[in-house]
């Protein structure tokens, strides 16, 4: 960060510079997509120090969706261990899409948890481990990241999450032995997690939580064991934007996570996160108006883990 007036004008110059950007469509199955206006857009940066800077429709709701994912993965890491999880799931790109039904390498294993079958097998082992709680330790473990308690969506019916597309992906795990029996349990979890509303200031925080080493940057508290934090950025950077990731990684340079939504955040280790929302999605899932933000925010700021030292720095 420069200091918050410059960083609140910059966003402010982002939002009017891709404002008129009105390709792609908004998904129209999110539970907070019937009061959504597709053209709603917000900015926003948090430093690793608590401070926050935001612009746009920074108070619209949305939910995580896709974004929940690798904190998932952190929380089972940390319920597990490394061992454990990776007998579950790979750590591998995948050239597929996001929610592609061959999603599963040759040993039958989901590619990466960043994925639909990867994430469905995370929560099905969450879930299969203590059914009573899953739902509330995933709720207290998004508290912590967001510095509040954390709650649904109010429009979020879990009994219609899943679909028949991930019904289908749960049963080839099971068929292959990676989930348990309790399909409907799983993948009700699963649906949870991405139904858990924030704005883009909260998702920035998140974000920030996460570059500041697993602990919120405000509140103080422990969300993400250190010791795992490498492994959730590393899978954020290399399988993070699915079947985009190589772009991302080539025009942006950072560890970062979308969701049909339209947030995008992404983290700047030891320095900050940062968060997008625009609705209007791309053919890879992701807000069109959030990757050409961040393809700019990055080459102005010099945000890219690849930058040369001595390159242009938003601090």
């Amino acid at each position: 960060m420069k200091s918050p007036d410059t960083d609140a004008r910059f966003l402010h110059e982002l939002l009017d510079r891709f404002r008129g950007e009105r390709a792609g469509q908004a998904a129209g199955y999110t539970p907070e997509a019937p009061g959504t206006d597709q053209d709603s857009f917000a900015i926003a940066l948090a430093s690793v120090d608590g401070e926050l800077v935001s612009a746009g429709d920074d108070r619209h709701p949305f939910t995580l969706q896709s974004i929940s994912k690798p904190f998932i993965y952190g929380l089972a890491l940390d319920r597990f261990g490394r061992e454990a999880v990776h007998r579950k799931v790979n750590v591998e790109p995948t050239g597929e899409a996001f929610n592609s039904i061959i999603e599963l390498e040759e040993d039958h294993l989901p590619y990466n948890p960043m994925i639909n079958s990867g994430a469905i097998a995370m929560s099905a082992l969450l879930h299969h481990a203590d059914p009573r709680r899953s739902g509330a330790a995933i709720m207290e473990m998004f508290g912590r990241y967001l510095g509040r308690t954390a709650q649904l969506h109010p429009n979020t019916d879990l009994s219609l999450e899943g679909g028949h597309r991930n019904q289908a992906i749960a049963h080839l795990l099971r068929h292959f032995e990676v989930i348990g029996d309790d399909i409907d349990g799983a993948l009700q979890l699963y649906g949870r997690q991405c139904t858990v509303a924030l704005d883009v200031r909260e998702l920035a925080l998140m974000a920030a939580t996460l570059a500041n080493g697993g602990v919120h940057p405000r509140t103080g508290v422990r969300a993400l064991e250190r010791t795992h934090l490498r492994d959730v950025l590393t899978l954020m950077f290399t399988c993070g934007m699915y079947d985009s990731s190589g772009n991302w990684a080539y025009s942006v340079g950072l560890p970062a996570k979308s969701g049909v939504s339209g947030g995008i955040l992404a983290v700047v280790p030891g320095r900050m996160g940062l968060a997008v929302y625009s609705p209007r999605l791309d053919a890879h899932g992701h807000s069109v108006r959030g990757v050409e933000v961040f393809k700019a925010w990055s080459a102005a700021w010099g945000l890219s883990m690849f930058e040369p030292a001595g390159g242009e720095a938003g601090t």
